[in-house]
């Protein structure tokens, strides 16, 4: 029953460290692939989503939002 003092080694033929390693390789694919945090790809903000964080953080006032939003709506109407 016993194999070089192992026990396991001996029932289960090793077969099981595979086993293991797969479940660790099959672990870290799976939080790995599906987390764009992971591989550190961040969504991107849009220069309106920036302009909104700042007036909703106190960064800039109401009238320094519409002036740049203004900015940004005729930026965006010459491009199309």
């Amino acid at each position: 029953m016993f194999y070089n003092g192992n026990y396991w080694g001996a029932m289960m033929g090793g077969w099981w460290w595979w086993f293991i390693w797969l479940l660790v390789i099959a672990a870290l694919l799976f939080y790995g692939w599906g987390r764009p945090e992971v591989r550190g790809r961040h969504p991107r903000e849009t220069p309106h989503e920036v302009l909104r964080r700042r007036l909703a953080n106190g960064e800039i006032t109401p009238a320094q939002y519409e002036e740049r939003k203004a900015l940004l709506d005729r930026d965006t109407s010459r491009a199309s």
